[in-house]
């Protein structure tokens, strides 16, 4: 069977846990308070975040996959959970510390992260901040390079 004209893609679920406040000084404390509510409590809040990764490939022949699994955790691992995990992404993340750390500037941030993964192409990733929330980010469309 050719597979080089097929696309499929490979998604994959992960978990992590961290805490953050949405605050920039470019407000006041009323507007920030306005613009973000109760995300802006000093204290912070916390999330039990859902990442999900879409990546696409050619499926290798011996293997019948795009890209091994265990190679993709272990990725994920290092470039995302490690740092990210039980953090105040505000105060122990350094793309954060000037950057607001909404979930939209985390989803950017993270496919900066993953989209060096040698084995496949990074198309997206996905993340649930609630059950209300989702964002979603596929790079830019100039080369998928954010």
């Amino acid at each position: 069977m050719k597979n080089d004209s097929l696309h499929v893609e490979l998604g994959r679920r992960y978990q992590f846990a961290a805490s953050h406040r949405l605050h920039t000084p470019e407000l006041s404390e009323e507007e920030n308070y306005r613009v973000f509510g109760k995300c802006n409590n000093p204290y912070g809040h916390g999330h039990n975040y859902v990442l999900e990764v879409s990546l696409s490939g050619k499926i290798d022949p011996a293997t019948g996959m795009i890209a091994n699994l265990a190679d993709l955790d272990a990725f994920v691992e290092r470039q995302v959970l490690e740092e990210f995990d039980h953090r105040s992404l505000n105060e122990d993340v350094a793309a954060f510390r000037d950057t607001v750390p909404t979930t939209e500037n985390l989803c950017i941030e993270i496919f900066r992260r993953l989209q060096d993964f040698p084995h496949a192409k990074l198309e997206r990733v996905r993340i649930q901040e609630t059950g209300n929330n989702s964002f979603e980010y596929a790079g830019n469309t100039e080369g998928n390079r954010s």
